[in-house]
């Protein structure tokens, strides 16, 4: 309750003390009131967001497990706990919606109420809101009746998709170099939720009198905590950066910032002087200071909005497009994307870690799956973050160049890497259980199965380009970065049952995979010429807004997109019929193999037999 206080009073005094926020953008101030209590209800949504995400991830990954499926008394006292946190999460939001449309449209509540559709749809942070309703909504339903572990699994990433919508639909997500503030904050918010969360749902652990092995709980969590700790200050000077700029720093804006580093630099020092347990509390109070900054933070104008006034290319894409692309910009004109970017080099990294340790215990690993893991995940790396990755937003071209290396040139790559297989030999006993359980989850099976795999891999080409969804994606970073990871997961499920080298929870037999790639083949063929044949400019508003110069034509450009993705999708489907066909023969002769030896264990347990007969006559003469 103390850490509760002191972010309400922390809130309290930013809103009270920073005044007219609204003037210094040129909009209606809705009032201090109406500014104070959204403060308020946006402090407890994200605080019962905070416990609900953080008592999860205690459930899944702190507490030790019990069976490989079921919770054990703990883990689902923790749930417990996120449940209830989910359910006020959920009402908060609820509240929020109105008043977030009252403080963006600079209306007090009384304007809201009488007019609640029209600016709730005006401004992007109440959908964003409503959004995260449902979704808490759902956590807290949810939570209330599970039991198993895969289950709580689920519910654990539903709330933290969650978390993101009133995030990154805030001050991230306006002004020069908005993308990397927005990468950076999907990391910097989850990180915080888990760890504070986390410590909640511990303290309520060890006060209870029946729980067990409390050593290694602490150990698991400060692990956990710790992690979270390392991502808070790398994600969090992104965003402090961008958002206040080198001379916002000494403003009140950049104070709150001081903050929030000051927490992450007390916390480890409160452990090294009072050793793991003793300093639970007062680490909760000072992460209660950083959860009321962090509220109020929301509630400052950013300083890098009054510096300069970003162009019409950097407030779409957050950077500019002055230039053509040529071949010097796109292979030196980098650009890091700091999700899949980022997320790229460290499974590279973590898999090169298991085959050490696989290799330092005297078991070999196939190098071709080592190069076929890295090589896919370097092509990740160079689609998001090199130069195509900076131009492919600008044309429609390079983006289904982009596409295209996403959904069929990675994943083919990835799946023959074998990570499954990789990680169950090399993770401990205890992760290697969960992996196991979540791969034959329910939810698993179902993401797995052939029909549903084939469908979202073809079926989301005409949904996303012949519709509105492209253009509406491509205003928004955030949903650009929702689009590419579509494209990679999609084409990651969709490959694996057809030349993964990990099990499946589904397997299927050599035959059918062949059956299942070639029913989708033609469908990218058919795509790629409607593409060179239409007439129709696909997102004509976004990019006409965009307006490069050096884009005279739009339809000429989307049917040179339309011939690339015709072109492209031919050779990753070679190389998918090739391995096939490999892998088809390999197990054949893998069959023939087994099946001589048991005809040759059975051919000489017929003769042995056979002499034990004769053998038994002989003695019957005698």
């Amino acid at each position: 309750m103390l850490s509760v206080g002191i972010a309400v009073s922390c809130v309290t005094f930013v809103v009270l003390a920073a005044g007219d926020v609204h003037g210094v953008l040129g909009d209606t101030d809705p009032g201090r009131t109406a500014s104070w209590l959204f403060g308020l209800v946006r402090f407890t949504a994200e605080a019962g967001a905070v416990v609900a995400v953080g008592a999860l991830a205690f459930a899944v990954f702190v507490v030790p497990a019990g069976r490989a499926r079921g919770l054990t008394a703990d883990a689902y006292a923790a749930v417990r706990v996120a449940a209830g946190a989910a359910t006020a999460w959920a009402v908060a939001s609820v509240v929020a919606v109105p008043l977030a449309a009252g403080d963006a449209s600079g209306q007090p509540p009384g304007v809201v109420w009488a007019h609640p559709g029209e600016l709730v749809a005006a401004t992007e942070e109440p959908k964003a809101w409503l959004c995260s309703a449902v979704v808490a909504s759902v956590v807290a339903v949810g939570a209330r009746s599970t039991l198993t572990w895969p289950v709580a699994v689920l519910w654990f990433a539903v709330g933290v998709v969650g978390l993101l919508p009133p995030v990154v639909a805030g001050h991230v997500s306006v002004g020069a170099w908005h993308d990397l503030a927005t990468d950076a904050v999907v990391w910097h918010v989850p990180a915080g939720a888990v760890w504070v969360g986390a410590l909640v749902a511990l303290r309520a652990f060890l006060r209870r009198p029946g729980a067990e092995r409390r050593e290694r709980v602490l150990r698991r969590y400060h692990r956990l905590s710790t992690v979270c700790l390392v991502v808070l200050v790398l994600s969090g000077a992104v965003v402090g950066l961008v958002t206040a700029g080198l001379g916002g720093l000494w403003s009140g804006y950049g104070l709150l910032l001081a903050v929030k580093v000051a927490v992450c630099a007390v916390v480890p020092l409160l452990r090294r002087r009072w050793g793991a347990s003793r300093p639970l509390g007062a680490e909760l109070v000072v992460l209660g200071v950083a959860v009321g900054a962090s509220v109020g933070l929301t509630h400052l104008v950013p300083p890098a909005w009054l510096v300069a006034r970003p162009t019409v290319q950097e407030t779409v894409l957050g950077y500019a497009l002055p230039d053509p692309p040529s071949i010097t910009g796109l292979l030196l004109g980098w650009r890091p994307d700091l999700v899949l970017g980022v997320g790229a080099l460290l499974l590279a990294v973590a898999y090169l870690v298991g085959v050490c340790r696989l290799r330092s215990r005297g078991d070999g690993w196939p190098v071709g799956r080592a190069v076929a893991w890295s090589a896919g995940c370097a092509v990740v790396l160079v689609v998001t973050s090199s130069g195509l990755g900076r131009f492919a937003p600008g044309t429609f071209s390079l983006h289904m160049v982009s596409h295209m290396a996403l959904n069929m040139l990675g994943p083919v790559l990835l799946v023959l890497g074998g990570p499954l297989t990789l990680a169950l030999r090399a993770l401990p006993p205890g992760p290697r259980t969960w992996l196991v359980a979540l791969v034959h989850s329910r939810a698993a099976r179902v993401v797995t199965h052939p029909v549903v795999a084939a469908v979202v891999f073809v079926a989301s080409f005409s949904l996303l380009y012949f519709s509105d969804l492209f253009g509406e994606a491509m205003r928004y970073h955030w949903a650009h970065q929702v689009m590419n990871l579509h494209f990679l997961v999609s084409g990651y499920v969709f490959y694996w049952l057809v030349i993964g080298v990990d099990r499946a929870p589904r397997p299927l037999p050599h035959l059918a995979r062949l059956g299942l790639l070639f029913s989708v083949m033609p469908f990218h063929a058919f795509f790629g010429v409607i593409l060179m044949n239409t007439r129709n400019v696909i997102a004509e508003t976004y990019y006409r807004h965009l307006s490069l110069p050096w884009v005279p034509d739009l339809l000429t450009d989307q049917r040179l997109g339309g011939g690339i993705a015709w072109t492209a999708g031919e050779l990753p489907m070679l190389v998918v019929v090739i391995a096939l066909l490999r892998q088809w023969a390999a197990a054949d002769r893998r069959e023939a193999t087994r099946l001589d030896r048991h005809l040759d264990s059975d051919e000489d347990g017929r003769i042995a037999a056979y002499n034990a007969m004769l053998a038994d006559l002989a003695g019957r003469r005698d």
